[in-house]
């Protein structure tokens, strides 16, 4: 913090554990006025986080500029010595998490026609990130476009046969499937990897206003549309239907359709979506080898 003149050398910091699991634990971090979070590993977490916890950094650090709502990067350290692991600092962004309804803010609780708002920032802020040069800032190495679909096969076939234990009827067919139908050409851009309501903030108040996108330990250059993809695998398709309410663990009712939130991110974006079917499919593939994980 001093490093890099923070308010409040010399005055004492209060940690506070905000969340945290087998990958990362998240604190809030106070020093006088000056409130940061950090993002570290826990002690236990195997020895490749630290350099994937300086990957998120990079990730952090390039969207300093843009117009993608983000934690802002403050300062990383890869010196072990400090704290035990790798970590970084971000700035404390003052917002909601829409992960649990019940903790839901006004109006969004009680104004189904507020959450429209809500689902269209969604949506902007995969499509804003689609839309960084990552070349120009520095990401060049951060991932491998080319063959990126292949690769998703792959890697995901190989998991699922380590973690298999039963058969599920169609997966097979599933994969073939992807393997011939994969895009024939795309464009490369930023992309989350995990983009969903649990991974974002929202502001305080209407209308809705997106306060940061969080949790980057997918993040990577691909082809971006998998992320609209993750994120309308699930939406229903009609939001007024009272199952809209329970389809999830975000109460869609009141919420674009899937078909207008597609189009929002279309005009948001500049990407063409005509073959979104082939990434519903991987995504679906791949939470179903998620979800059968869990099952063990």
């Amino acid at each position: 913090m001093d490093g890099q003149g923070l308010p409040g050398k010399g005055e004492p910091i209060e940690a506070r554990f905000l969340s945290g699991g087998t990958q990362n634990e998240i604190y809030a971090i106070t020093r006088g006025v000056e409130r940061c979070v950090i993002r570290i590993p826990p002690k236990n977490a195997p020895a490749d986080r630290d350099a994937g916890i300086m990957r998120e950094w990079r990730i952090i650090e390039a969207l300093d500029g843009t117009d993608v709502p983000h934690t802002p990067a403050v300062a990383a350290c890869a010196d072990k010595s400090v704290l035990g692991r790798s970590f970084y600092l971000m700035g404390f962004v003052d917002g909601w998490s829409p992960m649990e309804f019940k903790k839901w803010k006004e109006p969004f609780v009680s104004d189904r026609d507020a959450r429209r708002g809500l689902a269209y920032q969604l949506a902007e802020g995969i499509a804003l990130l689609s839309k960084v040069d990552w070349r120009a800032k520095g990401l060049h190495d951060l991932g491998r476009p080319d063959g990126f679909h292949e690769r998703q096969v792959d890697r995901w076939t190989s998991f699922f046969a380590r973690i298999k234990g039963r058969e599920l009827d169609g997966m097979d067919v599933a994969t073939q499937w992807l393997r011939t139908h994969k895009p024939l050409d795309y464009i490369p851009g930023l992309m989350h990897g995990d983009y969903q309501f649990a991974n974002v903030m929202f502001r305080e108040g209407a209308p809705a206003r997106l306060a940061a996108i969080v949790d980057w330990e997918m993040g990577t250059v691909g082809d971006p549309k998998l992320d609209l993809a993750w994120m309308i695998q699930g939406w229903p398709e009609d939001t007024e239907a009272p199952e809209a309410g329970t389809a999830s663990y975000v109460d869609m009712r009141g919420m674009p359709s899937r078909e207008q939130m597609v189009a929002h991110y279309a005009e948001v974006s500049g990407r063409q979506v005509d073959d979104l079917d082939y990434y519903l499919v991987l995504a679906k593939w791949k939470l179903a080898i998620v979800l059968e994980q869990g099952f063990q």
